[in-house]
C-alpha cells in the first residue's frame, strides 16, 4: 500500500517504511519500503496489502477509496501495489517483529521490528530512499496523480 499525501504547496509526499534488523541498520539511501507483504495462493492480494500495512505501520490505512498501481517484479518476488491518499502520524508507528539469529552462528535469538521506523518523502527524495525494484511504483503514482 502506497499511502500519500499533498503536503507544503500541494507537494505530494509518500510514506515509507525502513527496514528493521541488523542488515538495515546503518543503511538509509535504498533502505526503504512501501509496507508490503507475501501472499501465497488462493489469499485475496488487497486484503494483504490491509494486513500487511496494519502489521507493519501500527494502524490499518487512513483512506478507502484505493488505486491500482499493478504488479511489478522485485527480485524474485512478485509485488501488488495500491496508492491511497491519506495521512497518518509517521512518529507513531509501530511494527511487528521477526525472530533471527544473530549474530550469525552465535546460537543467539533476537527480536527485530519489521519496520523500524516511518517517514514521509517527497517523490524525488523517495527515489532515493526505496529499495530500488520498487521506484517504479512512484512512477506509477506520479503518473495517475497528472491526470
Amino acid at each position: 500500500m502506497l499511502l500519500y499525501r499533498r503536503g507544503a504547496g500541494g507537494a505530494v509526499e509518500v510514506l515509507l517504511g525502513h527496514m528493521g534488523g541488523p542488515f538495515w541498520a546503518r543503511k538509509d539511501d535504498g533502505a526503504w519500503s512501501v509496507p508490503k507483504g507475501e501472499y501465497g495462493d488462493g489469499e485475496e492480494p488487497l486484503a494483504i496489502a490491509h494486513r500487511e500495512f496494519e502489521e507493519e505501520l501500527g494502524s490499518p490505512v487512513p483512506a478507502s477509496d484505493l488505486v491500482p498501481l499493478g504488479e511489478l517484479r522485485a527480485g524474485a518476488k512478485v509485488l501488488t501495489v495500491w496508492a491511497a491518499e491519506g495521512d497518518l502520524d509517521a512518529a507513531a508507528a509501530v511494527s511487528n517483529t521477526f525472530e533471527l539469529e544473530w549474530p550469525p552462528r552465535s546460537g543467539r535469538v533476537q527480536e527485530f521490528p519489521e519496520i523500524d521506523r516511518a517517514a514521509w518523502f517527497g517523490v524525488d527524495e523517495a527515489r532515493g530512499k526505496l529499495v530500488k525494484g520498487q521506484v517504479p511504483f512512484l512512477d506509477r503514482l506520479a503518473a495517475l496523480l497528472a491526470t
